[in-house]
């Protein structure tokens, strides 16, 4: 018998196997949480039938990315053994996940432990609930993001960050381009945006905060912030079923956007803005984020 670790989570980046070979090796077994999966062994007649037999109506579109009905996440530890934010970098660059020194250098910067809520591991290559029915990212998918990002987030220039939830990814991008920078987050729970300050001011990012050139508001991210604007790169951390027009417009010429799109199949796009106002885009990996919605859509579970 063949057991195989899944995890269905958002925030996370996944590995789509073939669907012939997956076919020939195993079906979903069960769903005892939302999060996780086991798989088995199966004969291929029985595949299909017991797969969608099992499935709860309500937890199918989490099965769905890429181009494969089923698929793992790319999980690199199970943080058992991860108790320090170095330690976690450590790990991201063992994997490949992080080549870029700056992006290692800004994640042992900001400790990872001053964003998750109280009581959860925060090192854990996972993405973790943080209320109103938003998470946090995993480690990995927060690295993928700094690395596309990491030549408009140079010191002097300005991001943004969408539905910046605990404000982990906007403290990050503080520190990256500095005092003489700006750094927006832009997050429609207030709760979350009150409390993703108090997280800052406990990070290194805190004198940015206090100096000005970093700020959280509360707003419809998908309208961008255009007091701020325009931006060298815009990340949005929810995803939408098309390129908000607000965020191209406010995103600068030889700027970036990271933003995943999609409904039901997911992809992470690279938006780039060329110096002559055309756009350029292509898919970096196949993810699954929560949607990019109204406030009132969220708190209703979307």
């Amino acid at each position: 018998m063949m057991n195989l670790s899944t995890v269905i989570a958002y925030g996370c980046r996944y590995c789509t196997p073939p669907i012939k070979q997956l076919l020939n090796c195993t079906t979903l077994l069960h769903l005892p949480h939302h999060h996780h999966l086991r798989l088995q062994r199966r004969s291929p007649s029985s595949i299909l039938y017991s797969s969608f037999n099992n499935l709860k109506l309500a937890n199918f579109s989490l099965l769905l990315t890429g181009n494969s009905l089923f698929f793992r996440m790319e999980r690199f530890w199970s943080g058992n053994g991860i108790n320090k934010n170095k330690q976690m970098v450590e790990h991201l660059q063992h994997y490949g996940v992080i080549s870029s020194k700056k992006v290692a250098e800004v994640m042992e910067t900001v400790d990872r432990a001053f964003f998750v809520p109280d009581g959860t591991p925060p090192y854990v290559d996972s993405p973790m609930a943080i209320g109103y029915n938003a998470t946090i990212s995993a480690p990995h998918m927060h690295a993928t993001c700094l690395q596309l990002l990491e030549e408009n987030l140079q010191p002097g220039m300005r991001a943004l960050d969408v539905g910046s939830g605990t404000g982990y990814l906007t403290a990050c991008f503080a520190v990256m381009v500095g005092r003489q920078g700006r750094a927006v987050g832009v997050e429609h729970i207030p709760e979350l945006v009150a409390s993703s300050i108090e997280n800052i001011k406990k990070s290194a990012a805190a004198p940015l905060l206090k100096e000005g050139s970093l700020s959280v508001h509360a707003g419809d991210g998908r309208q961008g912030w255009p007091e701020c604007a325009p931006y060298d790169a815009i990340h949005v951390g929810a995803a939408a079923p098309e390129i908000p027009q607000p965020l191209l417009d406010q995103l600068k010429p030889g700027g970036r956007m990271v933003i995943p799109v999609g409904n039901v199949f997911q992809d992470l796009k690279v938006v780039d803005k060329n110096l002559d106002g055309s756009i350029s885009i292509r898919g970096e990996t196949s993810v699954r984020y929560v949607p990019l919605t109204s406030r009132d859509a969220q708190l209703r579970g979307y």
